[in-house]
């Protein structure tokens, strides 16, 4: 049986990271890779290898490949069944061999009869059972609660929703711990536009630990992060560094200030843009280190239709 399967889940990309552990499931789009129109294939290349992205005609992700080097990649396969996810493969390679052992399936089954619950089961490439998750919603279709069964036990995490005034708030708690809250909440800028506000605190057996404060503009632009430490000795959080981040008239990332303490890093983002329309970037350099990501950007033909899978 896989042991750490869990930290090896990942999709290896430069935009998102997913893990398993008492997360909602998503479907990725086009959108999720800073993509758009009807792109069909993006080629990522990096300093440290290269990602490959392939999307279905409704710009659902289906495929993923990070390759590390000719003969060490991963592949992850993404299944879709009545506008739903119905299964994904995680698929490892090492040394141009297939490594069975660490590959693992995620298998997806559906039950609406009243409310939607979500059945997620893990089993490796061997047939070895690994976990199994259950998603619990409620009438309008929340989250509610997520039971994970597996050769140790069962833990059973509950969410929770409350509402004060223009702020809304989130609580998961597991086994009846607070593990995480993401409290919402809205306010005017000083142009008069609305923004919000996203606080996201994490906790260590019921104690508070870390947080993290986005901030997003009208055009649902994160333009404010703030890191937090908690500080025992005070009581409270603390901040620990903030990242300000700005954009060009096409919506794209211009630059970004990350200040930690007395140190500030000022980082300028310059693009290149291919023909398509809506146009997309095809490269993106970074200073002062002038590090660069290129992408080969593959579309749908403008007459081919999409269907459902």
């Amino acid at each position: 049986m896989i042991r750490n399967y869990i930290s090896t889940l990942l999709l290896c990309s430069t935009f998102v990271t997913v893990t398993l552990r008492s997360q909602e499931i998503k479907l990725f789009t086009t959108a999720d890779f800073d993509l758009k129109g009807a792109v069909k294939k993006s080629l990522v290349s990096t300093d440290y290898g290269k990602e490959e992205y392939k999307f279905d005609a409704k710009g659902r992700l289906t495929k993923s490949v990070t390759r590390y080097n000719e003969a060490d990649y991963t592949i992850t396969y993404y299944t879709y069944g009545n506008g739903r996810l119905t299964e994904k493969r995680f698929e490892n390679y090492r040394g141009g061999n297939f490594d069975k052992a660490t590959s693992i399936a995620n298998l997806y089954t559906f039950d609406s009869l009243q409310t939607l619950k979500i059945t997620e089961k893990i089993i490796s490439y061997d047939q070895d059972f690994l976990d199994q998750y259950q998603y619990w919603h409620d009438d309008s279709g929340r989250l509610t609660k997520i039971v994970r069964t597996n050769d140790e036990g069962i833990d059973e995490t509950t969410v929770s929703y409350t509402k004060y005034r223009n702020e809304s708030t989130v609580s998961y708690r597991l086994n009846g711990v607070l593990q995480k809250s993401i409290r919402t909440s809205t306010r005017k800028n000083k142009l008069g536009g609305r923004e919000r506000i996203v606080l996201t605190k994490k906790f260590l057996n019921g104690d508070p630990h870390k947080a993290q404060e986005t901030t997003f503009n009208e055009k649902e632009q994160v333009f404010l992060k703030t890191d937090f430490i908690f500080d025992t000795d005070a009581g409270q959080f603390t901040p620990e560094r903030t990242t300000n981040y700005r954009y060009d008239a096409d919506g794209c990332l211009s630059g970004e200030t990350v200040k930690t303490g007395e140190n500030e890093e000022v980082r300028e983002y310059v693009y290149q843009f291919d023909d398509a329309d809506p146009k997309n970037w095809v490269k993106q350099i970074v200073t002062p280190e002038n590090s660069y990501t290129t992408r080969a950007i593959d579309y749908y033909p403008i007459a081919e239709t999409s269907e459902e899978k």
